[in-house]
């Protein structure tokens, strides 16, 4: 992915030198300029730093242990039961939206795989053209015209904004899987949390192979890598390819070679809202490595 603002940065700085007479004034401008587009630079990085962390430490090698345990279609079935409790959300969103005729579409996948699908365990609505669709209710807000604030890492979850964070709050509260727990009581609580564990760790094991792909495309600035990743994407989500109807950015380097991701492997966005994972927006490999 080509970082616009890294190179329009290194042409201010090339000037700069040509120009010694302003050198003193671009570079001041640069750095304002930087500080206006990420102002929450120094909690991002800290944070993305934990989040390594956390994933090194305890996520991946729970979903090192989870590949070894399940088999391809075992993994394949974990992977769509979720999906398709996602297509409830996702319909709502498609009907905010006003894609009425996607939402009908997504409905129509839910009771598909709910029924014929055995509770969504089999994907049977993609073979019959009915494929999956990625919508959340931070693209929703963003459909609205609400503003996407800064580039925010959150805790866990990874890069966001503002408008994406609250967009989590609506994902989780269209997730059936909250009103279990909360109206569960201890058995609905545990079974949420087992399956939100799940869910978790299912995502974690269908990223593993983005690691070389994020260290290799990066050159060493994985912040700015995810970071612009992550933006660029999410905007082409929000506008549904427009107004420039370019191609999505991210699957411009999966075609060349890389790819990179809305966070998940075969879901189509990010799954279970309520799901605590680590949202490193690369597109994933369709197989598990």
């Amino acid at each position: 992915m080509i970082k616009h603002k890294t190179i329009k940065t290194k042409l201010s700085l090339l000037t700069c030198v040509i120009a010694t007479v302003a050198l003193n004034g671009c570079a001041t401008t640069t750095l304002k300029q930087a500080e206006e587009n990420d102002p929450w630079q120094g909690w991002n990085k800290s944070t993305q730093s934990f989040n390594d962390s956390f994933d090194k430490h305890v996520l991946k090698p729970v979903a090192v242990g989870y590949l070894h345990l399940t088999k391809g279609p075992v993994d394949d079935g974990v992977t769509n039961f979720f999906s398709n409790i996602n297509d409830i959300g996702v319909t709502i969103n498609d009907i905010l939206q006003l894609k009425l005729l996607q939402g009908g579409m997504d409905i129509s996948r839910f009771i598909i795989n709910t029924t014929v699908g055995l509770g969504g365990v089999f994907d049977w609505a993609n073979k019959i053209d009915l494929p999956k669709h990625n919508e959340d209710f931070g693209q929703t807000l963003g459909f609205w015209g609400v503003p996407s604030g800064p580039y925010l890492v959150l805790p866990f979850f990874g890069a966001s904004t503002p408008r994406d964070t609250v967009g989590l709050i609506g994902d989780a509260l269209m997730d059936p899987l909250t009103y279990v727990s909360i109206f569960g009581g201890f058995v609905g609580s545990a079974t949420t949390a087992g399956t939100s564990a799940l869910d978790v760790t299912d995502y974690r094991a269908g990223v593993m192979s983005t690691e070389k792909v994020i260290n290799e495309a990066s050159n060493g600035d994985r912040y700015d890598f995810i970071k612009n990743a992550y933006l660029q994407h999410r905007d082409y989500l929000i506008n549904d390819g427009s107004p420039q109807d370019e191609e999505d950015p991210l699957d411009a380097e999966e075609k060349g070679g890389g790819n990179v991701n809305d966070g998940s492997k075969t879901k189509g966005n990010n799954g279970n809202g309520s799901s605590i994972k680590p949202n490193l927006d690369l597109k994933a490999p369709d197989e598990k490595q």
